[in-house]
């Protein structure tokens, strides 16, 4: 009578997550292994097309901006496929910032299937934000 009743669990648990997998399949592009660079003509397509994006919100004359950078670098190549990665200039992009309150930089926005589920603002060493976003994954 267990036998059958463990076996049930991992049929179902096992036909539960390759429904998602194929959900996650049809449902968003592939991440790829680099930052994007996201404009306010393209930002809402890509909040579509990944599960799962981060935003960093930057601009070139911000300091700390330089600094994540390679660490936004390290994380979207360690992800890849996993996790979408894209910048977004806000000097060049006003409206975008003004939509989303970007009032300081850096910024980073979390989307997870389409909604904005976390906000980062200022720079992070890669361990803090990698351990902050691995909650998304």
């Amino acid at each position: 009578m267990e036998d059958e009743e463990v076996a049930d669990i991992k049929r179902r648990m096992l036909e539960r997550l390759l429904a998602e997998h194929i959900q996650f399949e049809e449902s968003g592009k592939t991440p790829p292994g680099k930052p994007i660079t996201l404009t306010d003509a393209t930002m809402d397509s890509a909040i579509k097309d990944y599960n799962v994006l981060v935003v960093d919100c930057w601009a070139p004359w911000c300091g700390p901006c330089r600094a994540i950078a390679p660490v936004i670098e390290r994380l979207a190549s360690e992800w890849k496929g996993r996790v979408a990665f894209g910048k977004l200039n806000v000097d060049e992009n006003p409206h975008t910032a003004a939509r989303y309150g970007i009032h300081g930089i850096p910024t980073i926005l979390v989307f997870k299937n389409g909604a904005l589920v976390d906000r980062i603002i200022g720079a992070m060493p890669y361990p803090a934000l990698k351990r902050r976003l691995e909650r998304y994954l």
